[in-house]
């Protein structure tokens, strides 16, 4: 389940008033998600939630689902 302050950070560093994003959502299934937003994404996800992601884990990022795995990952430490 992808939560809603993710759902809101997603939104708004892509620039999109609303999209269904799903667990199994890739990037290249999100309008104006290239490699640049990929970048934007990642560290508005990091400062919102207050943790920090290694390159390693962000290359194994595949799917909305697996950054809502991992933010929940980094909390839970």
């Amino acid at each position: 389940m992808i939560t809603d302050q993710l759902k809101r950070v997603l939104l708004r560093e892509l620039n999109l008033e609303d999209f269904s994003f799903e667990a199994a959502t890739t990037a290249n299934q999100v309008p104006g998600w290239d490699s640049l937003s990929h970048v934007r994404v990642i560290t508005a996800v990091e400062t919102e939630f207050g943790v920090r992601f290694r390159p390693l884990e962000i290359v194994r990022l595949r799917t909305v689902g697996d950054l809502q795995e991992a933010v929940n990952r980094k909390l839970a430490k």
